[in-house]
């Protein structure tokens, strides 16, 4: 495997593993600030549509855009913005605002990732090489989500965005990898 691939697969690894730690306890969360089964669906919507609607303006642009591994390494560093704004949420409309970034975030750094993956994909392992990601994506989210019930139920929330916002710089540390891939890939 193209070591540029291990780079994107490592990177987007502890991205994902940071975003899984609160998926499924998300609801809770939006109740201590305030906001109950509605507001968690909206604040979620907010998110969807921001990325939606920007990544298609923003994967139109990337097209032209010969450093696809700038972005990547954008998107993971507006990420850590959104988990350091995780930590300082105290109303509905401050989860609002995190959404959002991380709407940015998502649609700054998905396509060029997507874009930068299929570059580097082996001739004949197109589909294998494309399955462990989606392998890991399924396995990793599925480890974080129990992990991360269990760091909110036994030390709260503040712990729970700590440690996110640490795998998110580590996310970020190893995507910057990917500036070395003029020798990484040879």
């Amino acid at each position: 495997m193209n070591k540029i691939l291990k780079i994107l697969l490592w990177s987007s690894g502890f991205s994902l593993l940071a975003a899984g730690l609160f998926g499924p306890i998300y609801a809770v969360f939006v109740e201590e600030i305030g906001g109950d089964l509605l507001t968690a669906g909206a604040a979620y919507s907010v998110f969807a549509i921001s990325s939606g609607i920007i990544i298609f303006f923003i994967g139109r642009w990337e097209d032209h855009i010969k450093h696809h591994e700038k972005l990547i390494v954008l998107g993971y560093g507006l990420g850590i913005l959104g988990f350091i704004g995780y930590l300082l949420i105290k109303t509905p409309l401050d989860l609002f605002l995190v959404q959002i970034v991380f709407g940015v975030a998502g649609a700054v750094g998905t396509p060029a990732f997507d874009g930068l993956y299929s570059r580097y994909l082996d001739k004949g392992k197109y589909c294998s090489e494309w399955a462990l990601w989606e392998s890991m994506y399924s396995v990793v989210t599925g480890i974080s989500a129990l992990i991360g019930g269990y760091i909110a139920n036994f030390y709260g929330f503040k712990v729970l965005f700590a440690i996110m916002l640490i795998l998110s710089v580590i996310a970020f540390t190893t995507s910057l990898l990917l500036f070395l891939k003029k020798n990484a890939s040879e």
